[in-house]
């Protein structure tokens, strides 16, 4: 797991492996992803860079550099949030599961191989591949529970 400079260190390295440039647009795109402490969309990073950079970046850019960090596994992408968090273990590829709460937008990313496995085994069974599944529970997180 990493965080602050070892996560921006971790993604930059991971990404120059994979042939792909660390940019100054893409090194902004990952530090406010990584700045957000709950999934952002790409209009709110697009946003959030914008103030950093003093000026205007359009979202459609900071869509493209996200669909690369997804590929790199710099990032996650929460489907039905339509939403990224920073990934922080670059260099493992895990499948996802994501914790979302309905009522404040909390996001907890874990990472269980059995139960993602259970997943896959069930795809392949019904003859469908599914090499990197998505699991998404919605529900209530534990502070909101206890209002």
């Amino acid at each position: 797991m990493h965080e602050g400079e070892s996560l921006k260190s971790a993604a930059a390295k991971r990404l120059t492996t994979q042939g792909e440039q660390w940019t100054e647009m893409r090194a902004a795109v990952f530090d406010a992803l990584a700045g957000f402490e709950r999934p952002a969309s790409a209009y709110d990073i697009a946003e959030a860079v914008s103030r950093s950079e003093g000026r205007r970046v359009a979202a459609n850019s900071v869509y493209r550099i996200l669909d690369l960090f997804v590929g790199a596994n710099l990032a996650r992408r929460v489907e039905s949030a339509n939403a990224y968090v920073a990934n922080a273990h670059p260099d493992c590829l895990h499948d996802c599961i994501f914790l979302i709460c309905d009522s404040c937008g909390q996001t907890v990313h874990l990472d269980d191989d059995s139960l993602s496995g259970g997943v896959r085994q069930a795809a392949k069974t019904a003859g469908f591949t599914a090499p990197r599944p998505v699991i998404e529970v919605r529900g209530t997180c534990g502070d909101c529970d206890q209002d």
